[in-house]
């Protein structure tokens, strides 16, 4: 009977692997449905991001799950060498996609925010499938070796694992500096330097945000206080009596009451009716009213409709980046430090934590762009 222990590290394995692959189905799905104006560049990302996880998923994680319940390699030396294969393209995808996700989202923030929802270089779907092609390129180079130096190491049945063996120690060396450098170390670099980026973008946003509320609030009590002394000056309770005691002083040295001469004008042309109050009113008119008057504070630069959306999707990826450093980072570490001494263990703890990673990540992509639910808006 299988131990108490294995059972549970086995049991949260299979909830893992069972975690990514329907996170990562979910967006793949949600990334093709229901697009009336046509795929766009973030739905190419999220897509080439899903499959690649799912391979992961579907090839490396589920037979890893069932090997660990089954106590040994049992699927043979074939599929140890495409098992290696595909876990090594997948994860060199990946880390790629990640990295061209944070650069895309940092365009798209820049350009909502501070350029007003201008078009960006990596709207081109052109350009993004030349990057992506390139990506399964170098993750194919680094993975044929993968798939030719594989066997299945253990002293007996109950001890088989599906191990990469190079020739020599030099081989394995010179394939661990260049793999840990092209498809982790570089991609790595360019996933924090684009999500300082974002954070730094977010950050003067928010500043700017700040200062324009303060502003605003400063300008409106200036303009309501003007407004007071203008309603003190023209509307005061003693308006009314003074433009009746004028009438009054008309019909006295006219002899017609001036209600009763609408049309008569004074020497100059200028209708006889052009009292305080009507002036008063056709400026009000002709103006628009005190209302629309632009108030001191106000700017007629506005952020575009999308901006909000463009930050929660930012956010999305900077969450995602975080995630992704704490666990590729571990990872990377791990991988090097087998490499000066090899331990199952490690490479154990390796698994997990890029299993995790593929687990997380769907789910958090999904909440920024809005896509967890069933509802399609195209």
């Amino acid at each position: 009977m299988m131990p108490v222990e294995l059972l549970i590290e086995s049991s949260i394995r299979g909830l893992i692997c069972l975690a990514g692959i329907m996170g990562n189905s979910w967006l793949a799905l949600r990334s093709l449905a229901c697009q009336k104006s046509g795929i766009r560049t973030n739905e190419v990302l999220f897509i080439n991001l899903a499959v690649s996880n799912l391979i992961s998923g579907y090839l490396v994680d589920l037979p890893d799950t069932m090997a660990d319940f089954a106590g040994r390699w049992f699927l043979g030396k074939i599929y140890c060498s495409i098992f290696s294969f595909c876990a090594n393209f997948s994860e060199t995808s990946s880390i790629y996609t990640t990295f061209f996700i944070c650069v895309f989202w940092h365009q798209k923030l820049v350009g909502s925010l501070k350029r007003g929802g201008a078009s960006v270089q990596l709207d081109s779907l052109r350009l993004v499938s030349c990057l992506l092609a390139g990506s399964w390129m170098l993750a194919l180079v680094f993975s044929i070796p993968c798939f030719f130096f594989v066997t299945v190491v253990g002293t007996n049945e109950s001890q088989e694992n599906c191990e990469v063996v190079f020739p020599t120690t030099f081989d394995r060396h010179t394939y661990e500096i260049f793999y840990l450098t092209l498809a982790n170390a570089l991609p790595v670099a360019g996933i924090v330097f684009a999500s300082v980026q974002i954070v730094i973008t977010l950050l003067q946003n928010q500043r700017r945000i700040r200062a324009h509320t303060t502003t605003k609030e400063t300008g409106k009590d200036e303009n309501n206080s003007s407004e007071n002394r203008n309603n003190k000056t023209t509307s005061g309770p003693g308006t009314m009596k003074d433009l009746q005691d004028s009438a009054s002083v008309t019909h006295i040295y006219t002899g017609v009451p001036a209600s009763s001469c609408p049309n008569r004008q004074d020497p100059s042309g200028h209708s006889s009716l052009s009292t305080p109050m009507k002036r008063a009113t056709k400026t009000e008119s002709g103006a628009g009213g005190p209302t629309n008057l632009p108030r001191l504070g106000q700017t007629p630069a506005r952020a575009s409709p999308g901006s909000s959306n463009q930050v929660r999707a930012a956010k999305s990826v900077v969450a995602v980046a975080s995630v992704f450093l704490v666990c590729w980072l571990t990872h990377l570490l791990l991988r090097i430090t087998s490499n000066i001494h090899i331990s199952s263990v490690m490479v154990e703890v390796a698994s997990y934590i890029a299993a995790s990673y593929i687990c997380i990540i769907p789910y958090i992509f999904l909440h920024g762009v809005k896509k967890l639910s069933c509802s399609c808006k195209g």
